[in-house]
């Protein structure tokens, strides 16, 4: 058997064991790529790259709005958005069995509109939604796998920072997956509290409800949301308007978060501080990683892996629905050992030209790759709640220490019924992902 044969997975095994080390993660996808660049190539041949390999990533246009939409995220948290919308979620459904739940999945949404983290959401909402919960009787493994689960609505509700890594991979509009992404969004929120009506409804003692309120306090709670309605509607009617490109209208976000924040009395010194620290942080980390992915992908390029994949699947005797069907259910399994960014980052440049090439209901080329894109954040945002690693359950749990990480991956369930249901219907309905990207120009 030739090196470029087997050399691939032998890189793909040291990858995984280094992670298996906890070596960070940008690191373990450098190294391999290193020693497979130069077992592929020369010395010489690597310092080249390398000269330019930071320089040819970090001068894109299109990866500045990364950090603008994580500060506009973190502003919101820093901001006190969260508690307003949790409050008014839980005033017009708190009173129905399992309508505080619901009220944390809303406001999840909600908050995604602003976020576009996953793990920022479930915490945020979760400092204000779990004392709620406890103090009327909730069952702990419902509360924290609610929340784990509603926080995933936060990458998949428009800004979401996987969307926008997705499409300068994939060299796709960010402002037309956004539009694509969000009935999916919206799909997910509305099955996750159906989800919850039916347990609620089998099991009245898991999610109890509140007493009713009256509908002057309602109304009263939804005049402390209107900062999250000004704030969508100027960013992304601005984008879906064509007022500004995505780039832009993160950074206008990113200013109206921090007036409402500042307005509001919410937002302070030291909050903002601890935004510009943590987007810093994120932002270096998202970074570093598309290095050591670049790195990889270079040698496996050089392998001709990728070629080769696209040739292999392109010669099997399936439906290419079931081959889509296969790469999906390959994502998941992936997602349960590795994060969504390392992930998409590693496996897009040989999985994308692969789906490209199939024939999927005669869809266009832009169409079939905005499609795959929902699709696949669809599958990301599973390997976020379900075993073995559940990035979300291990952060909602932190927060509530007294609840078994084990009894919240019980609950966990409920919700990976729905996301089983809502991506079987993306899969075999591909307008429902498609049908808002015809209004944007």
């Amino acid at each position: 058997m030739s090196l470029t044969a087997w050399l691939p997975f032998a890189l793909l095994a040291l990858m995984l064991a280094l992670m298996a080390l906890r070596v960070p993660i940008w690191v373990s996808m450098f190294v391999p790529g290193v020693v497979g660049y130069l077992l592929l190539s020369t010395p010489t041949a690597l310092l080249a790259y390398l000269k330019g390999l930071a320089f040819a990533r970090f001068t894109l246009y299109d990866l500045s709005v990364i950090p603008l939409f994580i500060l506009m995220g973190q502003l919101a948290t820093q901001g006190g958005l969260s508690a307003a919308l949790f409050r008014a979620a839980a005033a017009f459904v708190g009173h129905w069995r399992g309508g505080l739940a619901q009220a944390s999945v809303l406001a999840c949404a909600a908050f995604g509109a602003v976020c576009g983290s996953s793990v920022a959401t479930a915490a945020t909402i979760a400092n204000v939604a779990l004392p709620q919960m406890k103090r009327y009787g909730y069952d702990g493994g419902l509360a924290t796998a609610t929340l784990a689960a509603g926080g995933t609505l936060g990458i998949l509700i428009p800004p979401s920072v996987v969307l926008v890594v997705y499409a300068i991979i994939a060299e796709q509009n960010i402002a037309k997956l956004f539009a694509a992404a969000l009935l999916p969004g919206l799909l997910a929120a509305a099955g996750y509290c159906i989800a919850i009506a039916v347990f609620c409804r089998l099991r009245p003692a898991a999610g109890p409800a509140e007493p009713r309120q009256s509908w002057g306090e309602r109304l009263r709670t939804l005049g402390r949301v209107w900062p999250v309605v000004l704030i969508f509607g100027l960013v992304f009617g601005g984008i879906y308007g064509g007022v500004f490109t995505a780039t832009e209208a993160a950074a206008v976000g990113a200013v109206l978060t921090l007036l409402v924040g500042l307005l509001s009395g919410e937002l302070k010194w030291p909050g903002i501080q601890r935004a510009l620290l943590a987007t810093a942080e994120t932002t270096a980390m998202i970074f570093m990683i598309f290095v050591g992915a670049d790195m990889l992908n270079s040698a496996l390029a050089l392998s001709q892996m990728p070629a080769r994949v696209a040739d292999f699947v392109g010669h099997l005797d399936l439906p290419p629905l079931l081959v889509l069907a296969a790469i999906l259910v390959f994502y998941i399994i992936l997602g349960g050992v590795m994060d969504e960014l390392s992930m998409l980052l590693l496996t897009l440049p040989v999985i994308f030209p692969t789906v490209m090439a199939l024939d999927l209901y005669g869809l266009p080329p832009e169409s079939k790759a905005i499609w795959f894109g929902i699709l696949v954040l669809c599958v990301v945002n599973i390997g976020l709640i379900a075993p073995p690693v559940g990035l979300n359950v291990y952060v909602v749990n932190g927060l509530a220490r007294d609840v078994p990480m084990a009894r919240t991956y019980r609950f966990v369930f409920i919700f990976l019924a729905s996301d089983a249901v809502r991506t079987t219907l993306l899969l075999l309905f591909p307008m429902l992902s498609l049908w808002l990207v015809q209004f944007v120009g």
